[in-house]
């Protein structure tokens, strides 16, 4: 009898009121705990939680190499203060003995502790911390929301779309069986994108997909995946609208994190597993009304995966 994939889904603030804390994310969390595998059990076991109040290390973070998850999906929400070394230390040994993870984050400077993991956190940048190499795109992209500083690149209106272009050979988490050429073409757009790359150092990383600006014709990158290796366990990195909780990258990322042997199974991302006009999946609400997307298709679009961070609460 195959077990559930146990997966964390946590963010980096405590429980706080009008912000991104888990409650946002709870049709995430119903919709991955509402799959099933090919012998009709849930396919994951999903716990969903905020960090425990600042000041201290996190309980389950600070452990997490010796709890059983097998992914955690960090949704990094903070202002720089989300996680403590005791956090880094525990995440990063999770990952070593081949826990998979998901760091996600916001524009600006928004979900900035996450530069303090090892590895992953390196792909992540930020305006204060570890910005973009190439001092070019060190500059606004999206000039309608003046108060968000670069990285904020503009990838169309909340509600709109985008278009995906794959980087290299075809990763998994970007399978569509019903898309172009068997590939994720398109997914939710976000005014204030923020910034991810390949760390020079690493080797088993790679930028897997890409965007571009609808304010400059920039092209940016939408996300790094880290293979696994004999020093960790698979990784994604990405900004807000990179993962929605209804398209099949979703469900490939977590089957492929806990098991990079095993071929994800991809589920429908196109428009009849979009639903909820109007609900909150995280980041935005779905399908605003005449929303590109919503035109197109005639339906609502999913909402971007957190946001994410590149979308925390009062991220715009």
């Amino acid at each position: 009898m195959s077990q559930p994939t146990r997966i964390l889904l946590q963010t980096t603030i405590p429980p706080t009121a009008d912000d991104w804390s888990i409650g946002r994310f709870d049709l995430l969390r119903a919709y991955l705990a509402g799959l099933t595998g090919a012998d009709g059990r849930p396919a994951f076991q999903v716990t969903a939680r905020d960090r425990d109040p600042p000041g201290a290390p996190d309980s389950v973070l600070s452990a997490l190499d010796e709890s059983d998850f097998d992914q955690l999906w960090l949704f990094a929400v903070d202002v720089g203060d989300g996680l403590t070394p005791e956090d880094c230390a525990g995440v990063s040994k999770f990952r070593a003995r081949g826990g998979g993870l998901m760091v996600t984050r916001d524009h600006m400077d928004l979900g900035s502790s996450v530069c303090t993991l090892g590895g992953v956190g390196l792909a992540h940048h930020f305006h204060s911390t570890n910005p973009e190499p190439d001092e070019v795109r060190r500059r606004p992209d999206d000039t309608e929301t003046p108060q968000i500083l670069w990285p904020n690149y503009h990838s169309g209106a909340n509600g709109d779309f985008q278009a995906v272009t794959p980087v290299g050979p075809r990763h998994p988490v970007l399978s569509d069986p019903e898309g172009p050429n068997g590939v994720i073409a398109h997914l939710p757009s976000h005014p204030h994108e923020g910034a991810v790359g390949k760390p020079p150092a690493d080797d088993t990383a790679r930028v897997i997909a890409t965007g571009v600006s609808q304010a400059t014709g920039a092209t940016f990158n939408l996300a790094v995946a880290f293979e696994p290796s004999a020093d960790g366990g698979p990784a994604l990195a990405s900004p807000p609208s990179t993962i929605s909780p209804t398209t099949t990258g979703t469900r490939a990322w977590a089957r492929r994190a806990s098991s990079p042997s095993r071929r994800a199974t991809p589920c429908c991302a196109r428009p009849r597993a979009w639903r909820r006009r109007g609900a909150m999946c995280g980041t935005w609400p779905c399908g605003w009304p005449g929303g590109r997307w919503t035109r197109r298709w005639g339906s609502a679009p999913p909402a971007p995966f957190f946001i994410i961070p590149a979308k925390a609460g009062m991220m715009g």
